[in-house]
Formats: structure tokens, sequence, C-alpha cells
């Protein structure tokens, strides 16, 4: 079988494909991407793919999704095509939970900002930044979005830190006893801490924008590791230079990479990362052999874990697309 990745796959999940075809695209350019899925019969996704990929020529049978964000496929066309798609949703929970950690931290005590004024400036003015920190015992995170990263993170803030947390999911899914399931309103007037993660639908884009901002404490901060449009830039950089947020660490943004000139990059109180939230040796590793052991299920014409469109199993599909 010939499988193409948008973008190299670890070492440990290609150890699972031996014996296939493994195409890894030169570039990201469209063109690239359409040439080599007419002859392709499964595709890795690791990058945004265009609208129209499915309307293409292909003889695709399987999309596996080497995360979990199903915002990077057009999930519509490919079930009309009768194009199997999974996913692989947790393995890098710990990750992205981790960086959240790290982000709250930081933008609470900057640590790094600190060893760059003592090197440059010396002992006193270093000391300085203490002046301005703050501890988090006691305090309460707001988490928009309950899955297992949402979940897992309320867990640590909890019993780590000692936060209050109050919890926004729009379903009944469970969620862990530490959370106080509220409305969006109230978790937005009751935290020091909102972090955003939910997935990017038509729901939550623009989200977090110049009214709901206005309703969190003064002196918050916030964090998305989520989708960049969940955030309304302009309306973010508005709170900023009020003064009402104290600071946000953003992991995704509304175009990426982020474009030279933003003014994210001239603004204080940001703490900005390349989409790496979920990146991680161990992560990579993890979603690299989840990944391929989806692959190895639909070549063996076994439905695959996390099939996310389970209407297309068993069912003809239509001229120009397969399915396992």
């Amino acid at each position: 079988m010939k499988i193409v990745c948008t973008q190299p796959m670890h070492h440990a999940g290609l150890a699972l494909l031996e014996g296939h075809q493994v195409l890894v695209l030169a570039d990201e350019q469209p063109r690239t991407l359409y040439e080599a899925l007419a002859e392709a019969d499964y595709l890795v996704v690791r990058s945004m793919l265009p609208p129209d990929v499915f309307e293409h020529p292909n003889r695709l049978r399987g999309v596996v999704r080497h995360g979990t964000g199903l915002d990077f496929i057009p999930l519509e066309r490919a079930t009309a095509h009768g194009i199997a798609v999974a996913n692989v949703p947790g393995a890098n929970a710990q990750a992205v939970v981790e960086y959240c950690l790290s982000a709250m931290l930081q933008l609470r005590r900057p640590l790094a900002a600190m060893d760059r004024m003592l090197r440059s400036e010396g002992w006193p003015a270093a000391r300085t930044l203490a002046a301005g920190c703050g501890e988090l015992r006691g305090k309460t995170l707001g988490v928009v979005g309950l899955g297992t990263i949402g979940s897992a993170l309320a867990l640590a803030c909890h019993h780590g830190l000692g936060m209050q947390v109050l919890g926004y999911q729009p379903d009944e899914r469970p969620a862990p006893d530490v959370v106080r399931r509220v409305a969006l309103d109230a978790l937005l007037a009751g935290a020091d801490v909102l972090v955003l993660c939910c997935p990017l639908t038509e729901a939550t884009r623009g989200l977090v924008n110049a009214a709901t901002l206005a309703r969190l404490r003064r002196g918050a901060i916030l964090i998305n590791a989520a989708r960049g449009p969940i955030v309304v830039e302009q309306d973010l950089l508005a709170a900023l230079r009020s003064g009402h947020l104290a600071g946000a660490a953003l992991d995704v943004f509304e175009r990426q990479p982020l474009q030279a000139g933003h003014p994210y990059l001239q603004a204080r109180g940001l703490l900005l990362t390349p989409h790496v939230a979920g990146l991680t040796e161990d992560s990579t590793a993890a979603m690299s052999v989840g990944t391929a052991q989806r692959l190895l299920q639909m070549i063996a014409g076994q439905r695959p874990d996390n099939l996310v469109n389970p209407q297309v199993w068993n069912r003809p599909a239509p001229q120009g697309g397969h399915h396992a």
C-alpha cells in the first residue's frame, strides 16, 4: 500500500509500517499534494488540507489525522466520497497539559525574564520583577472544553497547585469531580486563569472577543493551545493594552505561521510559541504509533479505532474515492 504523509512521522510509527510505501510530501503546495494523492491509498494528515482536496482525482481508501483536531480535514467531503477518516485522540494530551501548566506559571512568575535581566542589568534590577509575581494556589482556573485535555488539566491544577476549577462544556460528557460545571458567563466572571481546551467549530470561532474578555476578572490571564480563530486577535490586544488582561500565552494563531510584523510580536504581556503545545518526543512517538495502528487496521479491512465518520464503513464508495 502507498501511504502519503503531509509531514514526516516519528520512526516509532514508521517501524510498524515496514513493508508499505510511505511518501512524505516535498512541500505543502496544493499541487504537490494533489499529484501524490492520485497514486495513494492512504493519507496521514499533519497539516491543514485544502477544502477541495477530495474533489481531485484520487484512489484514497482512508485518512488518518496524526493527532486530534479534525478541522485540518474537510470531513464532510471525505464522507461524501466514502473515505474513512480516523484520528488519534489523547496521544498528545499530557504534552498539552504540561504546556498549559508551564505557560500559567511563566505568566505569573516570569523566570525567563528574570534570567535575562540578571545577565544584562544585574542582581538588583532582576529582583524588581518579583514584586509583580503571583501565586496560583487558591486561584480559580476556568477551563473551556472538558475533553481529555481539559479534564486532565483540571485535575493537575486542583491537586498539584491547589486551584479551584470551573468548567464549561456544552454537552453532558462526564467531568472530574474537582470541576464545578457552570455556564460560560459564570466561568468568565470567576476565572483568574482562562484556558481554552475546545475544538474549533462554528460555535467556538471568535468565542474570546471584546465582550467575553470584558467579563473576565481584571488581571486574569488567558492560555490558548487549542485553535487560533477561537480568539479575536484585535480584541485580545486591546484587553492587554488596557491592562484588563494581565497576560496571555498563545500557541496558535488566526494565520500560521505567525506573519512577520504581526502586532502580537510587539505586544507586552504575551508569551508566544509556534504551535508546539502538543509536540514532545514522547507525544510525537505516541501519535505516530497510534496513526500507524489505525492505518494497519484499515489496510487489514478492520474498522479502525476512533473512526470519526462511521457512516462510510462498508458503504460502496462514489466514483473518485474509496474506503477500506
